[in-house]
């Protein structure tokens, strides 16, 4: 059964987030105050970084929820660590095995941000689809469906000539097949095994 978590419904304000970082109707960035839970600190109790930029140092589990100050939450990536394509995936896919969606959605979102144009939609659809996994953890029926479908758009086009061993083709059916099935049935029969997906190829 997915995790519905805290809230439930998802979002508090009703948005959706897309996976790059913004809202599905070319809202903010993500630092803008409102990340993927609906939540975020008022201005004037926000953790800053060294530059004075916002971000949320709390601790979140594998769903993003933050969790109390001080607790034992899953690790996240420093946005200032430059991977390579290759190393995006491999911590993407360890951390999609591990059901852990939120954190693999800001590794892909941080290469997103640093790809070159030809390959930004790719980024941003794999991010998307980390998302639509993670409000299927939360019990998010809609944005589930919302962001697999984005996703799977996004990335569909690079199916001819697959990138960095990504199975394309294999993801483009497991995202219409799983929000198909979150739109039949809703998320109740799902097992965690059903939110994992792998984006690389075996071998």
């Amino acid at each position: 059964m997915a995790d519905r978590g805290r809230g439930g419904g998802g979002e508090r304000d009703g948005r959706e987030r897309d996976g790059a970082g913004r809202e599905p109707d070319g809202g903010g960035e993500r630092d803008g105050g409102r990340e993927l839970d609906g939540g975020g600190e008022p201005d004037g109790g926000r953790d800053r970084d060294f530059a004075g930029r916002a971000r949320n140092a709390r601790p979140r589990d594998a769903a993003g929820r933050p969790l109390p100050r001080g607790a034992a939450g899953v690790p996240r990536v420093p946005e200032d660590v430059a991977l390579t394509p290759t190393e995006v995936l491999a911590e993407a896919d360890r951390l999609l095995a591990a059901g852990a969606p939120f954190p693999a959605h800001e590794v892909l979102e941080g290469a997103w941000k640093a790809a070159p144009p030809g390959e930004r939609e790719l980024w941003q659809g794999l991010a998307q689809l980390a998302v639509g996994l993670t409000h299927a953890q939360r019990g998010n029926a809609t944005g589930a469906v919302r962001l697999l479908h984005r996703g799977r758009d996004r990335i569909e086009p690079y199916a001819a000539q697959p990138p960095y061993g990504i199975g394309i083709d294999r993801l483009v059916d497991a995202a219409a097949s799983l929000a198909g099935r979150i739109e039949t049935a809703g998320l109740d029969d799902l097992e965690p095994a059903d939110l994992r997906l792998q984006l690389t190829d075996p071998g």
